[in-house]
């Protein structure tokens, strides 16, 4: 909506702009719409304010609202409960998984952990069910303070949300550049607030200073504050012209923030030494509670009538809750306390803490409380961490862990401890914190296993950190370690390295992949007694045999492996994924889409959507070589919607083969540089090869031949698995079209090899098409056919198609144009259906040789389906219910129905009984 007219309030000087975002944004609201908006800015420049107003306006919502609070605490989706509050009598009406996961995470029922993305979609199901009674409006102050649980969850909700009558506000201090946390809120739409005006902020600061003003004073002011509201404010309440006369009373110019602090430190330091506690304690109670405040100032003797002391100064407020009036007054009086006092308040709120209702804070308090090590308090936080877990709060646990450590008196229970912690911090995804931790472990008495735990627990933060380099060979020492001492710990440590050694590739230092692989080889070579081998030691067998003697003498045993693993029910793990790069690996196109599909099935059903970001890859990594490039463009999307920081923590291989796929050169230009970069950075091997591989894709789509043949010679000279000998693929055709015969010969018979040894169609049929591709007269014509019979047989439309390309451009050089034409058409048909610009391109150029007449596909776009419209319409056409897409898709069913309406009209029909024709008539069409 536009042209709202907004008049500022006489307190918002300056912000006319942010407040007509604000009731535009209430106004959408209110038409049906979802809004999400984060408003950033540094402590005191106007963000609690603006919430503020905007609450007032929301007349006729169901407003919830949180505020974090600085604490060190993190109890695990302490701020969603209490957001959510007001709408958990809609918990019934949710899913059965969904509302099992929600009331285990917020403490209402036990069970086990709950996925924290499971949590956040049971949290968009329970706002969306809300709104459906009325709008609603989720604020969210000071979101920097929130547990980081419920700042995930919150995060994932906001960028699901899109036709739902919700709005979701965050309040959040701009990140320093110092800090190394992920923001959970990255990517959402933002309002960044700065200083005010040069005229605002004269009149702001005239509303505190009385009487005229020197002006070379004034513009003094104006420059140091940078129209900062709170600065203002503050730093000139009460002195008059006078104190400021020739500018001698100016404080010095620094940090803004810590300024205003001190000048509420200041401020307090100036009340009874009675209100300067009762002010503590309210500071060090994250709750708010009045009642709980109380009762811990008669534990502590305070007179309560001090409170209104405390209002009567401005600082706080005492109504249904404890209110400062900014979050520097609490900040202010904990931190200028002395550390006697803070543990006194500590131990009062500790005592007055129920145990059975709140154990969690109150094991907090008197962690505070404890001056030194006390190991009562260490094992009520121990407790306190096992409960976290039990909700799905990895990082509340992990820091209940760390907070133990420190209050551990004996040495060795400290060191083991510490390794808890450390494991804790790694399963959160605090590497720094897990390595500080494992200094302290290191250097207690631990016993053979405990060291050997805390090495293996090093090389997984470095793998972690760095995705290979120095990561292999520790994984290794430590396996080797394990071996004696746990069996199965050893095993899961050689998987560990083996798959480091593979990410390393080419750039391992230390130890090669042939290195570790052959001493993992060895380690598992022979089964006990006369049982045959499970399968997972099949594997680690298998991929130790790849990567120390080559792809021909590995395959039968992780064909094996395979075999038995699809056989039997499986988890959803590092093992499941592992079998993943073995049936790629294998070219078993049918085993690696049964098992993609299967694990994003099982997270999507389960909720275990941590998972589901990797499985989205893997899915849509088949459907790229499948040719199904808009489907693969779908999946991308929803792996960045469910959670943008994997991506971060992540190098794009697939989207970039998609680019390659599709002909985008920019697209795949900018994404190989972020690839090279990203793999120099964190010794990422891997990541150069499948690089290499897809510029080789790239250019031979391109028909630049000799670019095609050298990047798919760098993806073969270092033996990667998968990536190399899909590279041979590529090579041979390279190396072929530029004059490199004995280049493709050897390439096509290395391919051959492996695809005897692989004996699935769609190696068979690859190697029959490079075949072709270095010999001539019959023999290649019947290599020729023999691939596009075996390439029918498998889901590779691609190759398919490519297989048609060449022989299609064989035929035309034998002047054979009406045979020739058949093939082209067919491979031309099949590219442009799929969106391989490139090669679709190349058959068109092959088919005008020929003498038929091909039009250029139509640049006119506004007809195409955006992926999530493709993916919506494909799920409608297969019957599903606009309730069971949202499910699936995660998002809300008014979204789903949104989507429809776009996708009805880009397809000029009117339900969903047209889609399946639609559908069909716009891919012949393309």
């Amino acid at each position: 909506m536009v042209g709202v007219t907004v008049h500022p309030p006489p307190r918002f000087f300056g912000r006319t702009g942010e407040l007509e975002i604000l009731s535009r944004l209430i106004a959408n609201v209110r038409s049906g719409q979802s809004a999400v908006l984060v408003v950033r800015g540094e402590p005191g420049i106007g963000k609690t304010e603006l919430l503020r107003h905007l609450i007032a306006q929301a007349s006729g919502f169901g407003v919830a609202r949180v505020a974090g609070v600085e604490s060190e605490m993190e109890l695990p989706f302490a701020g969603l409960h209490q957001l959510c509050a007001p709408m958990l009598d809609r918990l019934g009406s949710l899913a059965e998984p969904q509302r099992r996961g929600l009331s285990v995470a917020f403490g209402l029922a036990s069970g086990e952990s709950p996925d924290r993305f499971l949590v956040a979609l049971a949290t968009l199901s329970l706002m969306a069910e809300a709104a459906e009674e009325r709008p609603i409006l989720c604020v969210v102050d000071d979101a920097q303070w929130l547990d980081q649980a419920s700042a995930q969850v919150l995060g994932f909700v906001g960028r699901r949300l899109l036709a739902e009558p919700i709005a979701l506000v965050f309040a959040v201090r701009t990140p320093t550049p110092a800090d190394p946390s992920a923001d959970p809120l990255a990517g959402l739409p933002e309002l960044r607030l700065s200083g005010l005006d040069e005229q605002s902020a004269q009149a702001l600061l005239a509303t505190v200073i009385s009487g005229p003003l020197d002006e070379s004073v004034r513009a003094r002011i104006l420059q140091e504050t940078h129209g900062h509201p709170l600065a203002l404010l503050e730093l000139y309440r009460g002195r008059s012209p006078a104190d400021l006369a020739g500018g001698f009373a100016l404080p010095d110019a620094g940090d803004l923030p810590r300024r205003i602090e001190d000048q509420y430190a200041a401020r307090l330091g100036e009340l009874p030494g009675e209100v300067q506690r009762l002010v503590l304690l309210a500071a060090a109670d994250p709750v708010g509670d009045p009642a709980l405040i109380f009762r811990a100032a008669r534990v502590l003797g305070l007179d309560t009538g001090a409170v209104s002391l405390a209002a009567t100064a401005d600082l706080l407020e005492f109504g249904a809750n404890v209110r400062f009036r900014h979050p520097l007054v609490r900040s202010a009086a904990y931190r200028a306390a002395a550390a006697d006092d803070r543990r006194a308040v500590h131990a009062a709120l500790a005592a007055v803490t129920d145990p059975l209702a709140d154990p969690d804070r109150r094991a907090w308090h008197l962690a505070h409380a404890t001056a030194g090590p006390d190991e009562a308090v260490a094992e009520e936080l121990i407790s306190s961490a096992s409960r976290a877990m039990r909700r799905g709060g990895v990082a509340a646990a992990a820091a209940f862990w760390e907070r133990a450590v420190a209050l551990t008196p004996d040495a060795g229970e400290r060191a083991s401890r510490a390794l808890t912690a450390a494991e804790a911090k790694y399963a959160a995804g605090d590497f720094e914190a897990a390595q500080a931790l494992l200094v302290t472990a290191e250097v207690g008495p631990h016993g053979e296993l405990g060291e050997a735990r805390v090495q293996r627990m090093r090389a997984q933060v470095a793998f972690a950190l760095r995705r290979g380099g120095d990561a292999p060979p520790l994984m290794l020492r430590a396996a080797q370690r394990l071996q004696s001492l746990d069996t199965e710990l050893a095993r899961q440590t050689y998987l560990e390295a083996l798959v480091a050694a593979i990410y390393a590739g080419r750039l391992a230092h230390g130890l090669d992949a042939r290195q570790v692989a052959r001493a993992a080889r060895s380690a598992t070579l022979q089964p006990s007694g006369s049982q045959p081998l499970p399968h997972s030691q099949l594997l680690i067998h298998g991929l130790a045999v790849r990567l120390a003697d080559g792809y021909v003498a590995a395959a039968p045993t992780l064909k094996e492996a395979l075999r038995r693993y699809r056989a039997q029910p499986h988890e959803l793990g590092w093992l499941s994924v592992s079998y993943n790069i073995v049936a790629m690996d294998l070219w078993d196109d049918e085993a690696w889409f049964e098992l993609a599909a299967s694990q994003v099935r099982q997270a999507r059903a389960n909720g275990t959507l941590s998972w589901l970001p990797f499985t989205l890859d893997y899915l849509a990594e088949i459907h790229v070589q499948a040719g199904e490039l808009s489907k693969a463009a779908a999946l991308l999307m929803e792996r960045e919607r469910v959670d943008p920081g994997t991506r971060e923590a992540t190098l794009p291989y697939v989207p970039l083969l998609l680019a390659a796929w599709r002909g985008d050169a920019p697209g795949a230009a900018d994404l190989a540089k972020e690839m090279t970069r990203g793999a120099s950075d964190r010794g990422e091997g891997s990541a150069l090869t499948y690089t290499d591989y897809a510029r080789a894709v790239l250019y031979n789509g391109l028909g630049n031949y000799g670019n095609a043949a050298e990047a798919a010679h760098g993806a073969c000279a270092v033996d990667e698995i998968a990536i190399s000998p899909w590279a041979l693929y590529e090579l041979v055709e390279a190396a072929a079209r530029s004059d490199q015969h004995e280049r493709a010969c050897a390439a096509a018979d290395q391919l051959s090899q492996l695809a005897a040894a692989s004996a699935s169609n769609w190696a068979r049929g690859a190697a029959a098409r490079s075949r072709a591709l270095v010999t001539a007269g019959r023999t290649a014509e019947e290599a020729y056919r023999e691939a596009i019979e075996l390439l029918g047989r498998t889901r590779m439309a691609t190759h398919l198609a490519r297989a048609r390309l060449v022989y299609g451009e064989w035929l035309r050089r034998e002047k054979r144009r009406s045979d020739a034409r058949d093939q082209l058409r067919s491979a031309f048909d099949a590219f442009a259906a799929m969106g391989a610009e490139a090669f679709a391109e190349r058959a068109r150029r092959e088919l005008l040789a020929t003498g038929e007449k091909v039009r250029k596909r139509s640049d006119d776009t506004r007809t195409d389906l955006t992926p999530q419209e493709e993916e919506i319409a494909q799920l409608a056409r297969d019957g599903r219910t606009n309730q069971e897409i949202a499910a699936q898709l995660f998002i809300g069913r008014r979204t789903v129905e949104w989507h429809l309406h776009k996708v009805f009209a880009k397809l000029d029909i009117s339900s969903r009984l047209g889609l399946d024709q639609a559908l069909r008539k716009r891919s012949i069409g393309s």
